[in-house]
């Protein structure tokens, strides 16, 4: 197929209903169990993969678990409450906050991030972010910390790799609470867990190994965010969640994931991740696309980086050779 802006385009309709048949054909003959769980985010892929397994398991199966902790933006839970009333499942909030801290205490994050910016404080905000401009122009891919005071201004400081490890394992914990709980109310009523992250996701690493990407089945992980919308607006997910700019929602001060993670505005991510995927030329991609050259193959080069850097989330525990 030539590459041209359809190549994301799909049926809609006829592709929720083979993912609904996956869905119900693992729940129901692989795992044997009732029905699906998911965590509700308040976003788009939780939204899509609840409404999935509705489709596949009816609405007296699917249990919806919203699991803030106490930096979680508050729009993430009404957006999740109001998606779960309007798919008509049962659904409760837990707070976290008790198995954050039980694992790596908010009072650790906070001294740590204070050494980092003195001016940091338990009431100030903070997040994470790469340069987002890579298409416009190189630029070395290094976290920034940003810390926003308690007057509003912003403190910046460029991470060491050891900084921003440190910090992202911090965020992490968030993720694999959440996992915690699901696994809980999974096991207790014969459920599975229904994974949210999608094939942009999954290709570039942009999920946490045994948080988000510790499911059981993951019905995304073959469709690229744009597609995902497709499948969204038929399914009818709320206009709140389909309007909502994507964010990874594990730091005070919200960040997206295009500031986070992806460097590259979605409008244009999925298509070139898509020709780097089918080996389409950079030139004729830029010309598809309507991009100047080099930037096409700064974000090749990202992309090739990214999938290099995370090659280990996709894959099992190591083990050595059998003798």
């Amino acid at each position: 197929m030539a590459f041209n802006l359809d190549v994301l385009k799909i049926d809609a309709a006829a592709e929720a209903g083979k993912l609904a048949e996956f869905v119900a054909k693992e729940t129901k003959e692989v795992y044997r169990r009732r029905g699906v769980v998911v965590g509700l985010s308040g976003g788009i892929d939780s939204a899509v993969m609840a409404a999935l397994a509705v489709k596949a398991v009816g609405k007296d199966n699917v249990v919806g678990l919203i699991l803030p902790e106490k930096e979680s933006n508050p729009v993430s839970g009404r957006y999740a409450r109001a998606h779960a009333e309007a798919l008509g499942i049962e659904h409760r909030e837990i707070d976290i906050t008790a198995t954050v801290d039980s694992v790596a205490p908010y009072a650790w994050r906070d001294a740590y991030l204070r050494e980092l910016v003195p001016d940091y404080t338990p009431g100030c905000r903070y997040h994470i972010s790469l340069p987002p401009d890579l298409l416009e122009r190189d630029a070395i891919s290094f976290y920034v910390l940003r810390v926003q005071r308690e007057d509003g201004t912003i403190a910046a400081k460029r991470l060491s790799i050891t900084e921003f490890r440190t910090i992202a394992a911090f965020a992490s914990i968030k993720i694999r609470s959440r996992m915690v709980h699901l696994y809980w109310e999974a096991e207790r009523r014969s459920l599975v867990v229904g994974g949210t992250t999608n094939r942009t996701e999954m290709l570039l690493g942009d999920f946490c190994k045994y948080g988000d990407g510790g499911t059981d089945i993951e019905p995304l992980a073959n469709h690229y965010k744009n597609q995902i919308y497709q499948m969204a607006a038929h399914l009818g997910v709320t206009a709140e969640i389909m309007e909502r700019v994507p964010s990874p929602d594990t730091f005070s001060l919200p960040v997206s994931d295009q500031e986070f993670f992806f460097r590259i505005p979605f409008d244009k991510l999925d298509f070139l991740l898509y020709a780097w995927e089918h080996s389409v030329g950079p030139e004729e991609a830029a010309r598809v696309i309507g991009l100047d050259v080099r930037a096409v193959e700064r974000a090749f080069k990202d992309f090739a980086s990214k999938s290099r850097a995370t090659a280990h989330l996709r894959e099992l525990a190591h083990r050595p050779p059998e003798a």
